[in-house]
């Protein structure tokens, strides 16, 4: 597979509105659709990136309202990064974290760059990640109307961290079919443990996933505050259909086809047991709504679109 990098990550969330605030006033970044979970519209999904949600820059939220903490533990996506222009930006958002009241661990080094973990109000693992010796897949562009300094914004996801027991199945799924190579490693400032770097189409910060192999965890129980999946950009259609005969001719279980409208998908789960999606580049966020105003309403699939009275009863609404 001819992979071009990290499309988007979906977490989990308890709390729509305090999501919003948090994701929007805090950390700067543009919702830029909301909409409900396609599988169950009973609940928000909330889409956070770009000036429009460009491809490789999307974290998005299921809202589940009962939901319980999170357990933190093994087979999971353990931590999610997010791109900033340069160090320089660092130390605005180390500044700008601790004014907000958010818990942080300052400025460190990981895999020869700077960056800075915290974690938002639901213990959500995060890291902001200087883009400066970026060589690789290129960012997006921050929002002109964000509520945090342009010049310092976020420009898209970053290397994203699985936690898994056993590397050598996953290793061969990511090498051997998806097309990931081997790119490094480095000890891990908290744990002092090894961790493992893979990247896919032209690497850097948007095509890595960073691999801790942990034998002394148990598994992970999700919740608010988890990661649900991680998806992988594909260009089109055309290929992800092609993807879909690959997986099918090795027989990894997947979702079939899916049109999720913005994009076109696929889903397996690789050998530890994480959720992988596959997702098309296109048609994007301002399909439904002009780029000047994504976000602000409700907006529902065509499919979803007939029960929007139906559907809209059952959400608290969100300013």
């Amino acid at each position: 597979m001819d992979l071009l990098g990290i499309h988007h990550l979906s977490a989990m969330t308890a709390d729509a509105k305090g999501n919003v605030d948090f994701y929007t006033k805090i950390l700067g970044m543009r919702m830029v659709k909301k909409t409900v979970n396609q599988d169950d519209p009973s609940v928000y999904h909330l889409f956070y990136g770009d000036e429009i949600g460009h491809p490789g820059t999307e974290l998005t939220f299921f809202e589940i309202p009962r939901a319980g903490q999170n357990h933190n533990g093994n087979q999971s996506i353990s931590t999610t990064s997010l791109r900033v222009p340069n160090d320089e930006a660092l130390e605005y958002w180390e500044q700008r974290l601790t004014e907000h009241d958010v818990e942080h661990e300052g400025i460190v080094e990981q895999y020869g760059r700077k960056v800075l973990p915290f974690k938002d109000f639901e213990n959500q693992r995060l890291i902001l990640v200087s883009d400066e010796q970026n060589r690789g897949v290129a960012g997006g562009t921050p929002w002109n109307k964000s509520a945090a300094d342009p010049k310092y914004g976020i420009i898209g996801l970053g290397p994203i961290h699985l936690t898994i027991p056993n590397l050598e199945p996953t290793e061969a799924i990511l090498t051997k079919l998806m097309g990931f190579r081997r790119a490094g490693e480095y000890q891990h400032h908290s744990t002092g443990k090894e961790v493992i770097v893979f990247e896919t189409g032209e690497g850097g910060t948007g095509a890595e996933l960073h691999i801790h192999v942990r034998t002394d965890l148990p598994p992970e129980r999700l919740g608010r505050g988890g990661v649900h999946h991680v998806a992988f950009r594909v260009e089109n259609e055309e290929k992800i259909r092609e993807y879909l005969e690959q997986l099918n001719e090795i027989g990894i279980g997947n979702s079939g086809f899916v049109d999720r409208f913005y994009f076109r998908s696929v889903y397996f789960r690789e050998p530890n047991g994480i959720l992988f999606e596959l997702a098309t580049d296109g048609p994007g966020f301002d399909t439904d709504e002009d780029a000047e105003h994504l976000g602000e309403s409700l907006a529902l699939p065509p499919f979803l679109e007939p029960r929007r009275e139906e559907i809209e009863g059952k959400l608290k609404p969100i300013d």
